[in-house]
C-alpha cells in the first residue's frame, strides 16, 4: 500500500491576481531598486591598499566633498575614453585607473621623486 503523502497548507500562499498587490506589499517601504543600487556602487571611488598605505604614509586627509569631486573627474574622464589618469586635487595628485573607479596611488608635493608615468590623461582641479 502506498503512504500518504501530507503537507502543511500554513505554508502555501494566497494566489494574486496579476495587477494587484497584496496589504502587507503596499505598506512595505519601497526599497531601492537593483539599477539605482547598482549605478550607486559604480559610481563610487576605491582605494587600493597600495593607495591607502601611501595616504597614510604621506598624512593626507580626504574630505567628502573632495572625494565627490574626484568622482565627478573620474566620470567626466571616462566619458572622454581615458584609462590612467592623473587627478590634481587640493594639492594632491591622484592617480586613478578610470575604468575600475580605482586609486592606484597619492602623492603630494612632498615626495622625493615627482616623476608620473603610464598615464594617458590628466584633470587639474
Amino acid at each position: 500500500m502506498a503512504e500518504k503523502i501530507f503537507f502543511d497548507p500554513q505554508l502555501l500562499l494566497p494566489i494574486q491576481r496579476a495587477g494587484t498587490i497584496s496589504r502587507q506589499a503596499a505598506r512595505r517601504p519601497q526599497a531601492a531598486g537593483f539599477d539605482e543600487m547598482l549605478a550607486a556602487a559604480q559610481s563610487k571611488i576605491t582605494f587600493s591598499e597600495h593607495a591607502k598605505t601611501r595616504l597614510a604614509e604621506r598624512g593626507i586627509a580626504i574630505s567628502e566633498q573632495s572625494l565627490a569631486q574626484l568622482g565627478r573627474a573620474v566620470d567626466e574622464l571616462a566619458g572622454k575614453g581615458a584609462r590612467e589618469s592623473l587627478v590634481y586635487l587640493d594639492g594632491t595628485a591622484f592617480v586613478v585607473s578610470v575604468p575600475k573607479r580605482t586609486v592606484i596611488t597619492a602623492m603630494d608635493g612632498r615626495a622625493k621623486d615627482n616623476i608620473i608615468t603610464n598615464i594617458d590623461s590628466a584633470a587639474i582641479l
